[in-house]
């Protein structure tokens, strides 16, 4: 059973289209047709009941697919990233991520790379942006600070951060001053991420202060406006360690105390399993999967 023929398979069963399959794979229609009758004379039983629209998978589809799983994707990865380290890394990486993230926590970590002759280019993007072109294969890689729900996408936590509520010290007086904190919370302006307050919301709900949320008087997508508008003695917001733990340090900003914890924020590195036959891809991929992991 050749390893091209279970790419085939594994390619037409995501996409339930033999056409679909062959655009992704760089073949004709006609040798993905061969792939999967060779492997269906070697098992025995048909895999695809084709129809007009494509190729519903048969049940014996279904049991090859669950025990070749992420296997036959991440053997592909280990093999590119072996070629990598000797091949051709013409052509840049793609990586998509918020703004603030990527400058503080992943472009110094991908310093060797580019020291060794690696192109890589960056692009502040939304979630919903990012997995757009993650699908699409507009971007090769994306760190998001949230799963993505679509089961052609392939991620992995590779870093967490706790959330701190802050402020400026004569902010964080007025908040402390107050009689319950919630009621101090309310009484001040809050800076939100999004109009949705993602990240003000999970610090709030881990507490059992979600009676204190407010409208938000400043909504930036890169957490660094909030944090240099919050130092400047305006308003209270809630960022990841990596962006407040040496303000706090050095007094600029203080820890609203949580009542009961500090929630975790985590970051997913998200790719698509075709992304990671790029050699140049591969490598990137699980150095940077790595260095989050030893950090």
């Amino acid at each position: 059973m050749a390893l091209t023929q279970l790419r085939s398979f594994v390619e037409v069963y995501r996409q339930q289209s033999l056409s679909g399959a062959a655009r992704s794979l760089g073949l004709t229609q006609p040798a993905i047709s061969q792939h999967i009758a060779a492997l269906e004379a070697a098992i025995g039983h048909p895999l695809f009941v084709r129809h007009a629209k494509g190729a519903r998978p048969t049940v014996v589809a279904d049991e090859l697919a669950a025990g070749l799983g992420d296997k036959l994707d991440m053997a592909e990865a280990v093999l590119a990233r072996t070629r990598a380290r000797s091949g051709d890394l013409t052509g840049a990486v793609r990586i998509l991520g918020q703004a603030d993230f990527l400058a503080e926590m992943v472009v110094p970590r991908l310093l060797p790379l580019l020291r060794s002759g690696m192109q890589i280019r960056f692009a502040a993007a939304d979630h919903a942006q990012m997995s757009r072109e993650v699908l699409s294969g507009d971007c090769d890689l994306a760190l998001s600070g949230y799963p993505v729900n679509d089961t052609n996408v392939r991620s992995e936590v590779v870093h967490e951060e706790r959330l701190h509520a802050v402020a400026a010290p004569a902010v964080a007086a007025r908040i402390a001053a107050a009689p319950e904190l919630a009621a101090g919370l309310h009484a001040e302006p809050v800076l939100a991420f999004n109009i949705k307050q993602l990240l003000i919301s999970a610090w709030l709900e881990a507490n059992a202060l979600a009676g204190a949320k407010n409208r938000p008087a400043l909504v930036g997508e890169d957490l660094r406006c909030l944090q240099r508008m919050v130092i400047a003695g305006f308003g209270w917001t809630v960022l990841p360690g990596y962006l407040c733990n040496g303000h706090i340090a050095s007094g600029e900003l203080v820890e609203i105390a949580p009542p009961r914890e500090r929630p975790v924020n985590r970051y997913y590195l998200v790719w698509i399993p075709k992304s990671l036959r790029e050699p140049r891809v591969a490598l990137v991929q699980g150095v940077l999967a790595g260095l989050f992991r030893s950090a």
